[in-house]
């Protein structure tokens, strides 16, 4: 390993209080103790072009209160995701959210047709009221 030249490395100091490691330009300083905002200004500009297009071009959701309606956003998710139109760990997190929400339909689902069993099963038994069935139940 050939010895570096000490002299053409920046003259600044680094946060950890070591002397920079970085090549110095004509001024004696790396590009970045020169220009101390330059950094903050390049990484804004690469966090802004990773920013998902999905923010500026949302529509409006459809109501997902029930399982039809979930599926079919689920439909749409899928070619929206593998088009680029929407950033894959946002999908990740939609579908943690759809999840949730199906698992809520599905409760409030069994609750309705606990209900109804109960008032079809009266209906067929005139001495058992329906809510002494869905007390037992």
């Amino acid at each position: 390993m050939a010895p570096t030249n000490l002299n053409s490395r920046c003259k600044a100091q680094a946060k950890s209080g070591k002397r920079c490691r970085a090549a110095a330009t004509a001024c004696g300083l790396c590009f970045f103790h020169a220009n101390p905002n330059k950094a903050s200004e390049l990484g804004s500009i690469g966090g802004r072009k990773k920013r998902s297009p999905l923010a500026a071009s949302l529509e409006p959701l459809p109501p997902l209160d029930n399982a039809t309606a979930v599926r079919d956003f689920i439909g749409q998710l899928i070619p929206d995701t593998l088009s680029g139109k929407v950033n894959p760990r946002a999908t990740a997190a939609i579908v943690s959210l759809l999840n949730l929400q199906l698992r809520a339909i599905e409760a409030v689902t069994s609750e309705d047709l606990q209900r109804r069993v109960a008032v079809l099963e009266a209906r067929l038994d005139p001495t058992v009221e329906p809510q002494e069935i869905l007390r037992s139940s």
